[in-house]
């Protein structure tokens, strides 16, 4: 029972919020939790990260799959000091995703923390939905000091 009230709690703040890959989530758990047979729910629970991530990136590398990206505005990227930093942020963000890639394979309940956090940011600060992963990696840089 307490797994559809926190599920239930989170796709609600997911409404409020006007997150829908919050709410969605946590609605398709639901269900997945009510069929009679519990290989959906693992299976997402093994695979459903990096389905995730996959899709993301696929969304992320469509503009260069429908040419609006060309060689020619790669090349530009190099040439410029924001193209740079750019990349350079990049490389962080990577880095920090790896480190909360780790951190919610081994602590996955922080993950609720995390979504709650986004989920009042999103809802009270009009902020933007990053994802638990580079909030985690935040996280992780200071794990140590905070145990």
């Amino acid at each position: 029972m307490d797994v559809f009230i926190i599920l239930a709690v989170i796709a609600v703040l997911g409404i409020i919020s006007k997150n829908a890959a919050v709410w969605i989530a946590a609605g398709g758990l639901m269900i997945l939790k009510l069929l009679p047979f519990e290989q959906p729910l693992n299976w997402t629970n093994q695979y459903g990260l990096k389905i995730g991530i996959a899709v993301l990136t696929m969304g992320v590398l469509a503009p260069i799959a429908l040419g609006k990206i060309t060689t020619v505005n790669l090349l530009d990227t190099l040439k410029s000091g924001m193209g740079i930093t750019a990349i350079v942020v990049g490389l962080g963000v990577a880095y920090l995703g790896g480190r909360g890639t780790s951190l919610l394979t081994a602590q996955p309940h922080i993950v609720t923390g995390l979504l709650i956090g986004t989920i009042l940011g999103v809802a009270f600060f009009r902020g933007v939905p990053v994802g638990p992963l580079i909030a985690a990696g935040v996280l992780a840089l200071f794990a140590d000091t905070l145990k």
